[in-house]
């Protein structure tokens, strides 16, 4: 029932990770990057908020609010 939200987790995760890096390295290719990355945190806020564990609710507040930065990073 979990194994879904537990994949979008370790997407998000490695993605939001690899954005931070291009961001710090000053990359041309970070704006893309944090396109992909706010889907991915959406998607992931999405699956999260379906189960009402206080650790889920709490992570898809979080990648929801990480995909509206990275929405603003990416424009």
């Amino acid at each position: 029932m979990m194994a879904g939200c537990i994949e979008l987790d370790m997407q998000c995760a490695a993605i939001c990770y690899a954005s931070a890096q291009l961001m710090s390295l000053g990359s041309t290719q970070a704006k893309q990057l944090c396109a992909i990355c706010a889907e991915i945190c959406e998607a992931c806020g999405n699956e999260c908020s379906k189960h009402q564990t206080t650790h889920c609710q709490e992570c898809a507040r979080i990648c929801k609010s990480c995909a509206e930065e990275c929405i603003k990073m990416a424009a």
